[in-house]
């Protein structure tokens, strides 16, 4: 009778992770950019970020996004009123896990811009075009091309580490899980499940994404 405990569990893993994906796309993708601008102060800081999250263990950011991000936020607040204020643990796990997303996909983001031939921008500029319309047209589909092997392996990475959000309370399948166990007392049965679905969920992720790198790639030469 936990099947639809752990559906739900399930659901909640894969919103999770299918929220924090864009933020740290769009966060790591900013990160590479300051890294690959030349301008000294840009690069100094999107270097101590990356450091800094690609260094501390997840569980450590979780904790301080979570715990940290309700103090500060309580103290904002007190500020106007003595209302008591909490916290999304959803919200908490999709700024954490996205935090250290954007920390790696910023490498992943930056050895593609690397792989790109420097001609082709300066093509685009001596044709007219603007900064803005040579980044849409010309780098860009190139950069999601090269970066998307990588990329498709942090996706992978994440789905897994949203399971560390149970530790604050969200009900993803881990939480879910554990739950079963406790009721039960039947661990490994309902450990082995929780493995499966991350299994199927992982390999179903492989196909998609696998698809999506054979449309982006087509037209392209293999070597």
């Amino acid at each position: 009778g936990w099947g639809d405990e752990l559906a739900q569990g399930l659901k909640i893993t894969v919103l999770l992770a299918l929220c924090t994906l864009p933020f740290g796309l769009a966060l790591g993708l900013l990160i590479a950019l300051a890294k690959n601008s030349g301008e000294r102060s840009l690069v100094i800081a999107a270097n101590i970020y990356t450091t800094i999250f690609r260094g501390l263990p997840e569980l450590l950011t979780l904790f301080i996004v979570y715990y940290g991000g309700q103090i500060a936020l309580q103290k904002l607040v007190n500020l106007f009123s003595d209302t008591y204020v909490e916290v999304n643990s959803f919200v908490a796990g999709m700024i954490a896990l996205g935090l250290v997303f954007s920390a790696f996909s910023s490498e992943t983001f930056l050895s593609a811009f690397r792989g790109i031939p420097t001609g082709q921008p300066e093509a685009g500029k001596a044709l007219g075009l603007s900064s803005f319309q040579r980044f849409r047209l010309i780098v860009l589909p190139q950069l999601v091309r090269l970066a998307l092997p990588g990329l498709s392996n942090l996706w992978l990475v994440l789905l897994k580490e949203t399971s560390l959000v149970s530790i604050i309370a969200l009900d993803d399948l881990i939480r879910k899980t554990n739950i079963a166990v406790g009721n039960t007392k039947e661990p490994l049965l309902f450990y082995s499940v929780a493995c499966g679905i991350y299994l199927v969920v992982a390999l179903i992720s492989s196909k998609g994404l696998s698809a999506i790198e054979m449309k982006v790639n087509r037209g392209q030469e293999r070597i």
